[in-house]
């Protein structure tokens, strides 16, 4: 391996939204140098006040320890490929991008002939809200993070996740799941990409303009994601249409039974339906 230019625990964050804001905040707050990127770059210079220690630039890429990808998917593969070259020998790159399929693959394919590693990660917490202003700091405490790590020995990958875990100590991440690519890209279907399917095609019933009044825990959890950001969410949709388009059809499938049902004014069946419902939920929670 050729001799490494990073300054110990200095991070570079490329992408300043919601999620990289957040790795931006936390690794400051821990002490840590950070630098970065960002296409707009108004909120660079917001973020300079007191959040960032200055700009990832070319001549500052080289000397990051740990380089986070945190944009969009698309954005996050472009900005790897064209600064590769810049990236220091025993550097990590991490992405948090929603999807892992189409990351991995082109992500690994670039570290390849490069003396630096790249692990797929996906922080699991967010809100509904996008961009820098609604970061934070402790976004992280106490969530899983899933990591794709990319194929090597057993030994080598124990050093990558330990020297992970210390670069991303200051975020407080209460575990590190080990995951391949596809297995992440079915169950982020279900946890994740059908909740904010539903919940985005609940709101447009007709009564959700005049629920004031008549709403509470319920509702507003069944609605919380219904907020989103559009053009973000159609890139990572379409990324796992696959898996997604399965969970919706399941979904479908499922609901049709409790509206025959219903339709059939059958107490029996339905309540079949519902405790069956129940049963599977504290099954799954007992896991």
């Amino acid at each position: 391996m050729a001799q490494s230019t990073y300054v110990a625990d200095r991070v570079g964050v490329v992408g300043l939204g919601l999620m990289g804001g957040s790795f931006a905040k936390a690794e400051h707050e821990g002490g840590r140098e950070v630098y970065a990127w960002n296409r707009t770059h108004a909120t660079v210079e917001l973020a300079e006040i007191e959040t960032i220690d200055g700009e990832l630039t070319n001549d500052v890429i080289p000397t990051c320890e740990l380089i986070i990808l945190a944009g969009y998917p698309q954005v996050s593969i472009d900005w790897l490929q064209k600064m590769a070259d810049l990236i220091s020998p025993g550097a990590i790159v991490i992405d948090a991008v929603g999807v892992k399929r189409v990351i991995c693959e082109k992500c690994f394919a670039i570290a390849e002939g490069h003396d630096w590693t790249f692990v797929g990660c996906h922080p699991m917490a967010g809100t509904q809200y996008s961009g820098f202003a609604h970061s934070r700091a402790n976004m992280f405490h106490g969530a899983p993070m899933v990591v794709v790590p990319p194929q090597m020995d057993d030994f080598d990958r124990a050093s990558v996740l330990e020297r992970l875990k210390h670069l991303l100590e200051p975020c407080g991440f209460g575990s590190f799941t080990l995951s391949t690519a596809a297995f992440h890209d079915e169950q982020i279907a279900y946890t994740s990409q059908l909740a904010h399917v539903v919940s985005n095609a609940y709101v447009k019933s007709p009564a959700a303009q005049s629920h004031k009044g008549f709403s509470a825990g319920s509702y507003k959890d069944l609605t919380r994601v219904a907020r989103l950001n559009a053009p973000m969410w159609r890139e990572l949709f379409l990324d796992n249409a696959d898996n997604l388009s399965r969970e919706i059809g399941t979904l479908i499938d499922n609901l049709q039974q409790y509206k025959d049902a219903i339709d059939a004014r059958d107490g029996q069946r339905l309540e079949a339906l519902l405790a069956e419902g129940d049963r599977l939920k504290r099954e799954a929670e007992r896991r």
